[in-house]
């Protein structure tokens, strides 16, 4: 089968195309026919290899953690899904840039037949960190006020529309052509962080969620609006949880648990229309198409998700 393999940290030119050997289902697998999968944050970091001390490697290695495809074929302890099944899911070490992939059962979710897994492929993975950062890590309260960093991006947008459905307050910084499509989903305060220094324009807030690496820069201006006993919710700094406590602010990097009753939540948002995911592109599987993808990924700015799609028979 057909995969696109990274060789070793770096660019995305460590992204090479190769033939591989078709995984065989374990006990608890499934095999899935990819479908769709993404590109985000954390495809990035793990290529670059920024997050090798946490999760370090074997070369080469099939980047792409969310999934969305088919069932074919399930290994002999597996009763959650059956072959034919639409699922989404996360592989977690990696696999999604394959024409298959091997997954437990555990790691999947079965989608309604009236969703596509085009507009759901994202919350096997980034909503589901949007969610657990805001409800679990965040324990976010009506009426709080939470800042949210890079809103109009995969993880971002999803947390600005789900915050505002549990009726917090929202600041949200973006770059100057997304303010408005930020506003639109549902931010209260948007910050053009091109143009404006957000420490000096917002008043204090109960959380921050950060997904923006810049050699702590970002991170040193969000501590300075949290109030005292405020959450500093990170993505993208395990580093964050070695940071001393300073006026009672608690450290956290959010790490995403699978959880069925989670993927439920999100699906029944979108079923219901509280919950919309914005997709800007749609890149085919193939060697050019993955590379493109990181590289616009690179270039930062975007709306919402990008995809990558095998364009199978079957539509997404």
């Amino acid at each position: 089968m057909k995969a696109i393999v990274m060789s070793d940290y770096g660019n995305a030119n460590v992204l090479q195309e190769r033939e591989v050997t078709r995984p065989t289902p374990q006990d608890h697998q499934a095999i899935v026919e990819l479908q769709v999968t993404t590109v985000n944050s954390g495809d990035q970091l793990i290529r670059s290899g920024a997050f090798q001390e946490f999760l370090p490697l074997r070369f080469p290695h099939i980047l792409g953690v969310e999934i969305g495809g088919v069932v074919k074929k399930i290994g002999k302890s597996v009763t959650k899904v059956k072959p034919g099944d639409r699922v989404i899911g996360l592989t977690l070490s990696g696999g999604g840039y394959a024409d298959y992939a091997a997954v437990d059962e555990n790691l999947l979710a079965v989608i309604p037949e009236t969703l596509s897994l085009e507009e759901t492929v994202a919350l096997s993975g980034v909503g589901l960190t949007a969610w657990q950062a805001l409800f679990r890590y965040g324990q976010l309260q009506v009426g709080q006020r939470i800042l949210i960093h890079a809103g109009a991006g995969a993880v971002g947008h999803l947390a600005v529309q789900l915050a505002k459905q549990h009726g917090a307050y929202i600041i949200a910084t973006a770059r100057t052509e997304n303010l408005e499509f930020v506003r639109q989903l549902g931010a209260d305060e948007v910050v053009d962080y091109g143009t404006t220094d957000f420490s000096e324009v917002i008043q204090p807030v109960d959380l921050v969620l950060d997904m923006v690496r810049d050699g702590g820069i970002t991170d040193e201006k969000s501590y300075s609006v949290l109030k005292n006993g405020g959450k500093y919710l990170s993505l993208v700094s395990p580093a964050v949880l070695q940071n001393p406590i300073v006026r009672g602010i608690e450290n956290l990097f959010v790490q995403v648990d699978p959880h069925p009753s989670d993927w439920l939540s999100l699906i029944r948002y979108v079923q219901e229309h509280k919950l919309k995911i914005y997709v800007e592109r749609v890149f085919p599987f193939s060697y050019e198409g993955v590379v493109e993808a990181h590289q616009i990924n690179e270039i930062g700015g975007k709306k919402g998700q990008l995809l990558i799609s095998w364009n199978r028979k079957n539509p997404i």
